[in-house]
């Protein structure tokens, strides 16, 4: 089989290692040929454009491929998408990503790629839009998909967004969760110890973290408000923000604000190696985004055997449960936040029972292996319905 993929910008992030597990995984036990198309990887959240290279999938980057809207940039990345597509000649296209998928269906259609699937990591449009702007991505989105034959969620809440807002009709959404590296998060704990001591941590620190990008809509000012009565209540809590971005130096000054920082540990901008010997480190996991499909770092924490809180957006009632896996609480709530935080830290067996029930939920649900043989099940499903014959080899 024949395959690209296009994403508008391959920066450290969930839908991007999403992109490139499953760009691996097709070429290695399948032995499609694949192509990974996407944009500079431009913004302070690093990039995995040379991972991906290292790890052997073909590239093409297209310059003008950017997030922001530049019509005349945008134009150009249409044409050249088309043009890409059509040297390569794919079976299938699968775009992830608003503006990748954007522009990527419409060159598909155009170029006559017979299977066209887009991945909803996360709707482009939100509540917390001008009316304006929702109203435009939600236009733009009902109008690409028209260009295209399938769907995948990451989360049935996506699918249930998207088809709320009219977008497409429900048979056309398969939900297959986002896969990554298990086994680095089975065994974190046997990094626990050398990771706290790193870190500075005492064995009486209870550590709470938080793995986001500092970036808007990422909730961290919530967290930073709750945390002065959860110091109050519990001392020997510390807080862990794993991630960089643009409202670090705001983050800084909310916990100067506070009298916070001797509570605060930043790390900035980390490899996605090293999540699991963070994950490793913390006690509880806390996830405050306003928006996100599903927040890998759930699953990952649920895997590693910690505990989550997570405000109640988009698919993170797929994987916190409250009182089997985690606290589930309103968006925006600081009261509530902080009094889960303080429960969890005072009772180490609570802790316990709901790591160590998200482990044994979660641990195979996740696994990249399993997300990319989905795929590839729906693909072979899409060319069989238009009595095109590729990608019938089973994994070697």
């Amino acid at each position: 089989m024949r395959i690209a993929h296009i994403i508008t910008r391959l920066i450290i992030g969930g839908a991007q290692e999403n992109t490139v597990f499953t760009c691996e995984d097709l070429m290695r036990t399948y032995g499609d040929d694949v192509l990974l198309v996407t944009g500079p990887p431009l913004g302070p959240e690093g990039s995995l454009v040379d991972r991906a290279r290292a790890s052997g999938i073909p590239m093409e980057v297209v310059p003008q491929l950017r997030r922001a809207i530049h019509p005349w940039r945008d134009l150009v990345s249409y044409f050249r998408l088309k043009r890409v597509l059509r040297d390569f000649g794919p079976e299938v296209v699968h775009t992830h990503s608003a503006k990748g998928g954007f522009l990527g269906r419409a060159a598909a259609r155009a170029a006559g790629v017979p299977a066209i699937i887009h991945g909803v990591h996360g709707a482009p449009f939100h509540p917390y839009q001008g009316a304006l702007a929702r109203g435009l991505f939600r236009a733009c989105e009902r109008w690409a998909a028209a260009r295209c034959d399938a769907f995948v969620s990451v989360a049935d809440a996506m699918t249930d967004l998207m088809v709320n807002a009219g977008v497409a009709p429900r048979e056309k959404f398969t939900t297959v969760y986002s896969g990554m590296e298990v086994e680095p998060f089975l065994h974190a704990d046997r990094q626990r110890e050398p990771a706290r001591r790193q870190l500075g941590y005492r064995p009486e620190h209870v550590v709470v973290g938080k793995v986001a990008r500092l970036f808007r809509l990422k909730g961290h000012e919530y967290l930073i408000q709750a945390a002065r009565r959860v110091v109050e209540a519990v001392p020997q809590v510390r807080f862990l923000l794993v991630g960089d971005g643009i409202l670090t130096d705001k983050c800084l000054a909310q916990i100067r604000e506070r009298g916070l920082e001797d509570y605060f540990q930043l790390t900035g901008l980390v490899p996605p190696s090293r999540i699991p010997e963070l994950v490793a480190a913390m006690d509880v996991v806390v996830h405050t985004s306003l928006r996100e499909g599903l927040a890998r770092v759930l699953p990952q924490a649920l895997i590693a055997g910690k505990p989550v809180v997570s405000y109640d957006v988009d698919g993170a009632r797929e994987v916190v449960i409250p009182d089997e896996t985690g606290f589930l609480l309103p968006p925006k709530s600081i009261d509530a936040l902080a009094d889960a935080i303080i429960q969890l830290a005072r009772d180490q067996n609570l802790r316990g029972r709901l790591g160590g029930e998200g482990r044994r939920r979660f641990a195979d649900v996740f696994r990249h292996e399993e997300m990319t043989r989905q795929l590839r099940v729906l693909y072979q499903r899409i060319l069989a319905e238009k009595g095109r014959g590729g990608g019938v080899n089973s994994a070697r």
